[in-house]
């Protein structure tokens, strides 16, 4: 009885192992790649949530630039009957997608648009956040009201104000805002951020240090009355007898400029980002 139950079991892992054989190449094949038709005496475009970071074409029958950010403009260099095919790259900050490339014909989509489901992620350390992410953040945000106020500046009619210091991992976003209280229109000239020493005297040297944001919400050319924005900036640090200065200017001659400091202690005291 026990021989029989023995063989009995032998038998089950026979066949088990043997139906893993016969699936395996079905659980690890590769999924088929999306096909795009390429049409003769046209341009398609592929357009990315995110900025294009990479982008490799395997065919020299193609050609392909990158007329904004995050579109890849691609075309045939001759005829589509000497065009067999190809397979076509694209990677963004976090997501790589590849496409099967065949001759099209007229009446085929031009207009392609990367999609989640054709993506995969890159698991790139250090690279942060994409900008799309950050627009996402930055627009949660903006859709809350004001309810900190801790620096302000008044000058010119203009009173400026940081609303509130955010962060999340290695990013710090200022929510600052602007009112004119004027009847003359700010025609923003530009919108610069400093990291200065506090007090300047005339016998010391003020070392200024110029930061870039890595991400700005909106750029209006001008403001009437109200203007608001976020700036993130990856995470930061400067001494106490330091503070990160923005300094807002006009485009007249005889443009009213704006400064507002900002010191160690508000970026210290930034609260984590809500969901």
């Amino acid at each position: 009885m026990r021989c029989k139950t023995l063989k009995k079991t032998i038998n089950m892992k026979t066949i088990f192992f043997f139906l893993l054989v016969l699936c395996a190449p079905r659980l690890y094949a590769q999924k088929p790649l999306p096909v795009v038709y390429l049409p003769e005496n046209l341009t398609i475009h592929f357009i990315s949530p995110e900025p294009i970071q990479y982008v490799d074409i395997s065919a020299k029958e193609l050609t392909g630039d990158l007329p904004l950010k995050n579109v890849l403009r691609l075309k045939l260099r001759d005829s589509l009957q000497s065009f067999k095919g190809s397979v076509i790259t694209v990677a963004g900050e976090k997501f790589i997608a590849q496409y099967r490339l065949l001759p099209g014909y007229t009446g085929v989509a031009t207009e392609i648009n990367i999609m989640p489901e054709d993506m995969h992620p890159l698991d790139i350390s250090n690279i942060g956040l994409s900008q799309n992410q950050l627009k996402g953040l930055a627009l949660n945000l903006i859709a809350k009201s004001p309810d900190k106020r801790m620096e302000k500046v008044k000058a010119f009619g203009i009173k400026g104000q940081l609303n509130h210091v955010y962060t999340v991992g290695d990013y710090i976003f200022l929510d600052i805002s602007y009112r004119n209280k004027t009847n003359l229109k700010y025609d923003i000239a530009e919108l610069r951020f400093r990291i200065d020493d506090k007090k300047v005297t005339k016998a010391a040297n003020n070392q200024s240090v110029e930061i870039k944001p890595e991400f700005v919400l909106f750029t209006p050319p001008a403001f009437t009355k109200n203007y608001r924005n976020i700036f993130v900036f990856k995470k930061m640090s400067f001494p106490g007898n330091k503070v990160l200065r923005i300094e807002l200017s006009e485009q007249q001659l005889s443009g009213r400029i704006i400064t507002l400091s900002i010191s160690y202690q508000d970026i210290l005291d930034a609260d984590i980002l809500p969901n």
